[in-house]
């Protein structure tokens, strides 16, 4: 008896390019639906959790103050990180600059707070990150009580890459005066 995956090495999937799924996004195809676009292919965001929703609002009261006046922290919101490619990570600081009309595509940080999606954020968006030469990323990695710090993009890798322990602390390269420490984010231990 045949099976679907007897024919699976003959079927070929249509990828998406950004600038089709922005129009569909335009014309409301999506509505309601919490999608991001990546490689090509339509990617369902899990739902946000207690512990998620505090590790963003104690980062986003820390970076809204350091970053004032001198770059963006764009939250939850898109990014164009590649031709096949929109994901919407937790933060982004980017340049000061208008994107009424288009998505930034460039940021000095992106940071992605894991809960479930670890190794998703590690895996997938991390290489996707450095290929579009984003400056610097962070994994608040919440189960693992650490902050995971990736810099130096290369070849679609990253370079560099440490572990900030609940003790420690850790700056963004481009705004190193601004010094978040890794237990004032991270929830309290369970």
């Amino acid at each position: 008896m045949e099976t679907l995956s007897t024919f699976a090495p003959t079927l070929s999937q249509r990828r998406l390019r950004r600038l089709e799924y922005d129009q569909l996004v335009s014309l409301g195809a999506f509505d309601g639906e919490k999608l991001e676009l990546i490689r090509g292919a339509l990617s369902t965001m899990s739902p946000t959790r207690p512990s998620h929703s505090y590790v963003i609002q104690e980062l986003t009261a820390r970076f809204i103050i350091g970053l004032r006046g001198r770059a963006i922290l764009r939250v939850q919101s898109p990014f164009i990180a590649t031709d096949d490619s929109e994901p919407e990570p937790d933060f982004a600081v980017v340049p000061s600059d208008d994107y009424a009309s288009e998505h930034p595509d460039e940021a000095t940080l992106v940071v992605e707070v894991a809960e479930s999606s670890l190794r998703y954020d590690r895996d997938v968006k991390g290489p996707l990150y450095a290929e579009s030469q984003v400056g610097e990323y962070w994994i608040v990695a919440i189960e693992r009580g650490c902050i995971e710090v990736y810099r130096d993009p290369a070849d679609g890798r990253w370079n560099t890459s440490f572990i900030v322990g609940r003790e420690g602390s850790v700056a963004p390269l481009a705004f190193p005066d601004l010094v978040i420490p890794a237990g004032a984010i991270l929830p309290p231990p369970k």
